[in-house]
């Protein structure tokens, strides 16, 4: 991805932002052996960038994709026991990327996943409140459970954020819920159901903020657009 010269030359470590701006003033930057100016961009994993003719070392590329996670896939990038993980089903995306988030072994779904640490720690942490929705297959009584499960609710010792939480529609039998949280503690969409006498048959994650499941196929993944990049790096 294209950056402004003196934000990669920063983030190498070699000077400050005005002390980039400064080397590329004075000619002393050259991008793929051409002498740079200022307001020059360039890839910090693809170009060639020298200060005085010593090549800046490339930045490992930044990669964000969008996997739907199926059921019976551990969140993780490897297990001692043998079990399959979602790294399994990205091994093509040219980079070694982790999840961002969890999803437990048998919830499906959205599921992030990057190489960018800085962008995850802005997905998953709970101050920005990014919201997380999750459409929840239950049985039980849905309509009683829908007050409770919009108001704080206390879970395994922490208060939890009110959710918003509505009926979609009737699925064989299931009630199809709609529920979104602002955090995304371990089993939360769960344990709230099972705290107001639902039992979950199916937990399917479709968005994470801006971020749309849409139409992407059970176990497939695809690289985030450059809008839902810029998006994740504004947050």
């Amino acid at each position: 991805m294209k950056e402004r010269l003196q934000k990669i030359i920063a983030a190498a470590g070699v000077t400050s932002r005005r002390g980039a701006e400064e080397l590329i003033a004075r000619g002393r930057v050259t991008v793929n052996g051409v002498c740079a100016v200022l307001g020059d961009t360039a890839d910090g994993a693809a170009d060639r960038i020298a200060i005085d003719g010593k090549e800046l070392p490339r930045r490992e590329e930044l990669v964000y994709i969008m996997l739907n996670k199926p059921k019976g896939y551990l969140t993780a990038m490897s297990d001692d026991r043998g079990r399959k993980t979602v790294a399994e089903l990205v091994e093509g995306c040219r980079a070694r990327v982790v999840p961002v988030g969890r999803l437990d072994l048998h919830s499906e779904g959205l599921l992030l996943m990057t190489n960018d640490g800085d962008a995850a720690y802005r997905v998953t942490h709970p101050s920005h409140m990014i919201e997380k929705e999750y459409h929840v297959w239950v049985s039980g009584d849905a309509e009683s459970a829908i007050g409770p499960m919009n108001a704080s609710m206390d879970i395994e010792g922490y208060t939890i954020r009110p959710g918003i939480t509505k009926i979609l529609r009737t699925d064989r039998g299931k009630t199809v819920l709609s529920v979104t949280i602002t955090e995304g503690r371990k089993r939360q969409v769960r344990l709230m159901c099972a705290a107001c006498g639902l039992t979950v048959h199916r937990l399917l994650r479709v968005r994470e903020g801006k971020l749309h499941l849409a139409d992407l196929p059970s176990g497939k993944w695809r690289y985030l657009t450059e809008n839902e990049i810029n998006y994740l790096k504004e947050q």
